[in-house]
């Protein structure tokens, strides 16, 4: 009984259980039917905005191919058009030409007769081979300069079967593993012809190989110049009578500089690459930067290099067509034309005049080491360099001597002043204290113990500071400079000085232009020597322009800088630019050389003016300086005279004590319009005093300044 209730009330509790459970899953069920048509709402809602976008993207393409295959069609393919086809640029145009201040012309263009190739599609070695043998039968050519591997190269591309059999089988199994390349075998090839093959070759082959190294030099596609040296009229007629038979070949009218007034200025105008060499290898990366193939012809020195970007010439361009032949789509211009401040028939005869007195002065005595002479004649106002010519003597091999351009010596080679730099001196003992204006001093000799006595030319007794600077003396400029060094000085006794003197003066020199570089528009601008020897007496020295040397156009901003009260004015060759697209003397303006102060000295007026007044009386009655220009002129100068030294062995060593001579002045005194610098580095030889030296420098400064007023009254 017992047993029997449990398994019922057991079962019943089993029922209850089943139909609560029933109940839930139900309701679970129900639950999840819910969820999924919620789901099934967000899924075809998502579908709808899948359609929607597709519908909406599928719409914007059919809008682009519409676009682009209907309305933009033509241009689409244009576009394309360009983008398949090759164009090349021609070869170097002519360049700018080059006038002087009064519209002449220094540099032009002029027709060179050429005979050039242009590789055509598809051509092969055969054949280019074949047409070299061809074109040597019509032209000569000096094949002198063929290399080597240009002869060796011409030979395995002529004797391709005997060339192969010099590569052993092992060596060809190497390429089959590929573990030597077809450049490695051509190599091997070229160097193993031998010396007796290439002794074989007979001058017509050799001809052949020079033509052939020439129409392959550079790139395939550009023009190459095969022959423009000499081309004669009979060469010129045959090979453009012969063009059918000369595929790739043609005659045309090149163009190489021309100087209408022969050397004159010419080194300074500076030099052209050719056609045939192209851009020099060490301006090679600069070219290369700005765009430059490396056959094209560019200026490699001086004005032609300082101003590439405006003197060449705009190339003409081509398009490649699929039969290998070339069509212009873009013409070539000449370059811009430059007109220089220059007076080319002041320069003609400021030249001459120094050819005519450096040889009458290799007559005079002491003249042994004397070589060259410098001039600069500019206009201070502006910095325009209206004359520049440095002209040097030297011997033939038959004991003759002959007189040689040494413009470029103007910005590279560096000279003892001397005294002519005793005007900005002066400057710095005014700035410093170390000078007052009308001070007087006795013109004593200084001497300073265990150094040789320091005097001036003559003793010349109490002056003041404008009679200093007339008579050129050197003691007061000692005095000045013992003062700016803080020093006390006693009659053969030693002499300590503050070595912060040199920086005071050298400071103040570089505010005239002396001891740095002048901005002139020329490459290489050089600077002189600076002393390193802090020594009292060198101090001296420098006050008197004999430690410190310079360039000819240091000396020459100098004189400018105090002619113009101070103004430090860079010096410039460029006046103008022109636009040189058509063969008019001369188009639109498109530049202009604005005047450039560089600085101004850091002094007051009244101390120039000290300085102005010296400088005047200096090439007055009386003053060192008398005698180089004509008393009329209203002139202002400073001499200068100063030992220097040589290697006159040429061994490396300066071995050789000499006089050099300057002169450095401006006209009128009052108001300047031009300044005149004149140098003639070693003058005198060993133990030359003043009156046995040479006054060849006072006869140059004396012609050319008559000279200049005779073109510019």
């Amino acid at each position: 009984m017992p047993i029997f209730c449990m398994k019922k009330l057991n079962k019943s509790k089993y029922k209850v259980k089943k139909k609560n459970t029933n109940k839930r899953s139900k309701k679970l069920n129900k639950i999840i039917d819910r969820r999924k048509d919620k789901i099934g709402i967000i899924i075809e809602r998502r579908y709808r905005i899948i359609i929607v976008l597709i519908s909406i993207l599928m719409l914007g393409l059919i809008a682009k191919i519409v676009y682009m295959q209907v309305i933009k069609y033509d241009d689409y393919k244009v576009e394309l058009k360009k983008l398949t086809k090759k164009i090349v640029d021609g070869p170097s145009t002519p360049r700018g030409r080059i006038y002087d201040r009064n519209g002449k012309i220094i540099v032009d263009n002029e027709a060179v007769k050429t005979i050039s190739y242009r590789k055509q599609s598809m051509v092969t070695s055969k054949e280019e081979i074949a047409l070299a043998y061809k074109l040597g039968n019509y032209i000569d050519v000096d094949y002198t300069k063929l290399t080597d591997d240009a002869l060796r190269t011409f030979w395995v591309k002529t004797n391709l079967k005997k060339a192969r059999a010099k590569i052993k089988d092992s060596e060809w199994q190497k390429v089959k593993e590929r573990k030597m390349t077809s450049d490695e075998i051509y190599a091997l090839e070229k160097k193993r012809v031998t010396d007796s093959e290439i002794e074989a070759l007979t001058d017509d082959d050799r001809e052949a190989a020079y033509i052939y190294y020439l129409m392959n030099k550079g790139y395939s596609y550009v023009e190459k110049t095969i022959k423009n040296d000499g081309v004669t009229d009979e060469e010129f007629a045959r090979v453009a009578d012969a063009l059918p038979e000369l595929p790739g070949v043609d005659t045309k009218l090149d163009w190489q500089r021309s100087y209408p007034y022969g050397d004159t200025l010419k080194a300074i105008m500076g030099k052209v690459s050719t056609s045939e060499n192209g851009i020099p290898s060490e301006l090679k990366k600069d070219y290369l930067k700005k765009g430059y193939a490396l056959t094209d012809r560019v200026g490699t020195s001086y004005l032609e290099y300082q101003y590439e970007d405006y003197l060449k010439g705009k190339k003409s361009t081509y398009e490649i067509l699929n039969d290998g032949t070339y069509k212009e789509i873009k013409k070539g211009t000449r370059g811009n034309d430059l007109v220089l401040s220059i007076d080319i028939d002041l320069q003609v005869q400021i030249e001459s005049i120094l050819t005519e007195e450096l040889l009458a002065a290799k007559a005079e005595p002491n003249t042994e080491y004397f070589s060259k002479t410098f001039v600069i004649i500019t206009d201070p106002n502006t910095g325009e360099i209206l004359a520049m010519a440095g002209k040097r003597v030297v011997n033939n091999d038959d004991g003759s001597l002959s007189v040689v351009d040494y413009t470029p010596g103007i910005i590279t080679s560096s000279v003892t002043p001397g005294s002519v730099v005793k005007g900005a001196s002066h400057i710095v003992g005014y700035n410093t204290g170390a000078l007052r204006i009308g001070e007087v001093r006795n013109d004593a000799c200084i001497k300073i113990a265990a150094t040789p006595i320091k005097c001036s030319y003559h003793e010349y007794g109490n002056i003041d500071d404008v009679a200093a600077l007339k008579y050129s003396s050197n003691t007061y400029q000692f005095q000045t400079a013992i003062k700016v060094g803080k020093g006390n000085y006693i009659y053969d006794g030693p002499l300590k000085i503050d070595t912060t003197a040199f920086d005071t003066y050298r400071n103040t020199f570089k505010e005239f232009g002396l001891g740095v570089k002048t901005g002139i528009d020329l490459p290489n601008e050089a600077l002189g020597y600076k002393g390193e020897n802090t020594l009292s007496g060198y101090l001296l020295d420098f006050s008197i322009g004999q430690y410190d040397t310079y360039t000819p156009i240091e000396l020459s901003q100098y004189i400018s800088t105090i002619a113009m009260n101070g103004k430090r004015i860079r010096p410039h060759l460029l006046k103008e630019v022109y636009d040189g697209t058509t063969d008019d003397a001369l188009s639109k303006k498109i530049y202009t050389f604005e005047t450039d102060v560089l600085n101004t000295v850091d002094t007051k007026q009244e101390y120039l003016d000290r300085v102005h007044e010296g400088f005047k009386q200096v090439v007055a009655a009386g003053g060192t300086g008398s005698g180089y220009i004509e008393y009329f002129r209203n002139a202002a100068g400073k001499t200068g005279t100063a030992e220097s030294f040589i290697d006159s062995d040429s061994d490396g060593k300066i071995d050789t004590e000499t006089i050099s001579a300057s002169f450095a002045g401006y006209a009128p005194s009052d108001a300047p319009r031009v300044t005149f610098t004149v140098i003639s580095p070693d003058v005198g030889g060993p133990n030359t005093d003043y009156n046995g030296m040479s006054k060849v420098n006072m006869r140059i400064t004396k012609k050319i300044t008559e000279k200049y007023f005779e073109f510019y009254q």
